[in-house]
């Protein structure tokens, strides 16, 4: 589990146009409210993209707010089976692989003292 946190905690959208800004910046720095303002402003990220869903989580999870958190981190596992997301380690996960790491790691109440974030 160390690998994925410390991956997690480095993703960020490297390969991502700024049009597919999901909020990584914000997320790195702890700005939980920023980056789901950004992310939900950002009317050219698809609704259901991994992406945006996983960080949305991430920062509805940090917040407090679990059960939105469990929305998302479940809306991003329904992504398509073949989607990898890079980290800024170079590493390639499968999108349905984070989100269910990160389903876990909120059901463990892991995210009240990481700072984690999920990548494009």
């Amino acid at each position: 589990m160390s690998i994925l946190v410390s991956a997690l905690v480095a993703l960020a959208a490297q390969s991502a146009a700024p049009a597919m800004d999901v909020a990584t910046e914000e997320l790195v720095a702890g700005r939980d409210a920023a980056a789901i303002a950004t992310i939900m402003t950002n009317d050219r990220l698809e609704e259901t993209d991994p992406a945006r869903l996983i960080n949305l989580g991430v920062a509805h999870a940090r917040k407090g707010d679990n059960e939105q958190a469990r929305r998302y981190f479940e809306a991003a596992m329904q992504a398509d089976g073949t989607l990898f997301l890079e980290t800024t380690e170079g590493q390639w996960i499968k999108a349905r692989r984070i989100a269910a790491r990160s389903l876990a790691m909120l059901n463990r109440g892991e995210f009240a003292d990481q700072t984690l974030v999920a990548s494009r």
